[in-house]
């Protein structure tokens, strides 16, 4: 049996996210390799305000994985399911950090602070489209620049919104979670099944 759903998304937390709560899907996977949503650019628009932001990306990713099914020959039509987290301090989007450097400058910025992550969730199957964010706050406890540093070489922040994953060893940093934790891992699980009942995907 075929899965339901295809993921335009490469990344193995969103995959496992799915399995956990049992969604059977298909990686969007094409034959020129690299990201699935490698053509979407994710760079903020001049004064992009981070909702505004994260909403743009998603239906970029949701839209231009949907042309692609539509292209390829022999592809079955099925809903395509892409999102996208954004983490955000006051109104600066923090990014994934584009060498150790940047990671260190993101994780000095979030240190001893309160920041915003949002992640958006979107569905697209034929003409149509839904889309939800999930929105949580995350407190860091303060970190001097020696656990900063450890945790940098450790490789952890380097594909990730933000510089850290909740799920591994900066979880060691949050103070206090107001939200989602599946939401700050990068697939709000909640968002996630209202939008895949409203399509008419079975949950179990």
């Amino acid at each position: 049996m075929s899965a339901p759903i295809f993921l335009a998304s490469r990344s193995p937390r969103r995959r496992e996210l799915l399995a956990q709560i049992g969604v059977r899907h298909e990686p969007l996977l094409f034959r020129e390799g690299g990201r699935a949503d490698a053509e979407v650019h994710e760079d903020p628009h001049p004064g992009e305000h981070p909702d505004d932001y994260v909403r743009r990306v998603t239906q970029l990713k949701a839209d231009s994985a949907w042309e692609r099914v539509t292209l390829r020959r022999g592809l079955m039509r099925k809903p395509v399911l892409a999102a996208d987290t954004t983490v955000a301090l006051a109104t600066e989007i923090l990014g994934k950090p584009a060498d150790a450097a940047d990671a260190a400058r993101i994780l000095r910025l979030l240190a001893g602070t309160r920041h915003r992550v949002l992640t958006a969730v979107a569905l697209r199957f034929e003409d149509r489209f839904a889309m939800k964010v999930s929105e949580s706050f995350v407190t860091f406890a303060p970190l001097d620049e020696a656990r900063i540093q450890a945790y940098i070489a450790t490789g952890e922040p380097f594909d990730k919104a933000g510089a850290y994953g909740i799920q591994g060893r900066a979880g060691a940093f949050v103070s206090r979670l107001e939200g989602s934790y599946t939401g700050v891992m990068g697939l709000p699980l909640y968002e996630t099944v209202e939008l895949l009942r409203e399509f008419g995907v079975a949950v179990p």
